[in-house]
């Protein structure tokens, strides 16, 4: 049996081309190229905050729909199939990739940083409760869990690449075959990369500073990115 090829050439070159660009930036002129990262955040921050709360919100409710009502017994896969694992197990395993070195790190610190801004004391604590809650709680999954829901359906229902691009099917039709979708998973892959790489930063940064705490390894600069 032949295997279909879904090796995309432009998706490829293009994350490649956009991560390399900005890690030469970065490498050039670091700290021109963060105070630009910086602005950036800082202006979706404050125009598209509101947006990104009631996009969640969205999603949840969204999600509840789909596993309150009929459409809650569509299997993704076909009709004769049954769970390859337990439920317990997906649980786990969900649980466990979601989360990874957040709940170690992020878990404890940005409560902390929020708590420590320079703002009135009955604010420290709303605004450290509010965000941690709202990251670190059941907004986060419904945002993991109709991305996951949407490939996987439209992967194992239509038979679609397992791709970002497959979530955009009922709007663009075969034209997520085209530029269009090679444009959706390039951003897919490099919003994907960055926010693998901030986690494993966090752990480079943990695991050091815990080998520093017991005298294994010296205080040097050079040992984060070597770890």
């Amino acid at each position: 049996m032949k295997i279909q090829n879904t090796f995309k050439a432009n998706v490829i070159w293009g994350s490649l081309g956009f991560s390399l660009a900005i890690i030469a930036a970065l490498l050039f002129d670091t700290q021109q190229t963060i105070s630009y990262l910086a602005a950036a955040k800082a202006f979706i921050f404050s125009q598209f905050s509101w947006f990104y709360i009631l996009l969640s919100a969205f999603f949840l409710f969204f999600l509840l729909f789909l596993a309150l009502g009929r459409y809650g017994d569509i299997k993704l896969g076909s009709d004769e199939e049954e769970p390859e694992f337990k439920l317990g197990s997906w649980i786990a395993l969900l649980f466990t990739s979601g989360i990874g070195i957040g709940i170690v790190f992020l878990g404890v610190a940005e409560p902390l940083s929020h708590f420590l801004s320079p703002i009135g004391e009955y604010e420290k604590v709303r605004t450290a409760l509010f965000f941690s809650i709202f990251h670190w709680s059941i907004s986060a999954w419904a945002i993991y869990g109709l991305i996951a829901l949407t490939i996987a359906y439209f992967g194992f229902r239509y038979k679609l690449p397992f791709s970002l691009r497959s979530c955009f099917y009922p709007l663009l039709k075969e034209k997520i075959n085209g530029r269009v979708g090679d444009i959706i998973d390039i951003l897919g892959i490099c919003t994907t990369l960055f926010g693998v790489v901030a986690t494993l930063g966090y752990s480079a940064i943990r695991l050091a500073a815990a080998f520093h705490s017991m005298h294994l390894l010296d205080n040097s600069p050079y040992l984060v990115p070597l770890i």
